[in-house]
């Protein structure tokens, strides 16, 4: 079945109280943003379900992720990577170091920017949360069959940005 196929499904069924209140989207159906949102939503629940054990949302997890991979990132820096607005970077990043996951310090270059870094905390709940993740990759790869994964990487590839890696 056709991602569209799949699309005009589920929401058939998802908006049909009965059978004489089934929702006609149109050209909704037809749509690549409308067929990608559904899909996010969906990749997202599962994603939001598996890291319930560790309490980490979606882009949370992103941050200890890069926060392990280029530790001393300014926030700046680390917001603008992931897309997130500076207004919501600080409030998550504030409650990452409620938690203990995540510290700012002091950035060596710039004293007006804080350098970021995992604590040991953040080191041990990113460590479970890759397990979790992976688990729940490998039940998305396999939702799309043999080569599917390299496939959906290369066309939402062609969506992004040119800045995007």
């Amino acid at each position: 079945m056709t991602v569209r196929a799949k699309t005009k499904a589920v929401t058939e069924k998802t908006t049909a109280n009965d059978a004489t209140d089934v929702v006609n989207l149109g050209p909704l159906s037809k749509m690549a943003g409308y067929a990608l949102r559904r899909a996010q939503i969906a990749v997202f629940e599962d994603f939001i379900a598996s890291l319930a054990e560790v309490n980490l949302r979606p882009a949370q997890f992103s941050v200890l992720l890069v926060l392990e991979q280029t530790p001393g990132s300014t926030q700046s820096a680390v917001a603008a990577a992931l897309g997130i607005q500076r207004a919501n970077f600080v409030s998550m990043l504030d409650e990452l170091e409620r938690r203990g996951l995540a510290r700012r310090s002091s950035s060596p270059s710039d004293k007006r920017s804080h350098a970021l870094h995992l604590t040991p905390k953040g080191m041990t709940t990113l460590k479970r949360a890759r397990e979790l993740a992976a688990a729940h990759e490998a039940r998305q790869v396999a939702r799309l069959g043999p080569g599917g994964i390299e496939t959906l990487l290369d066309l939402l590839g062609k969506l992004q940005p040119a800045n995007c890696t």
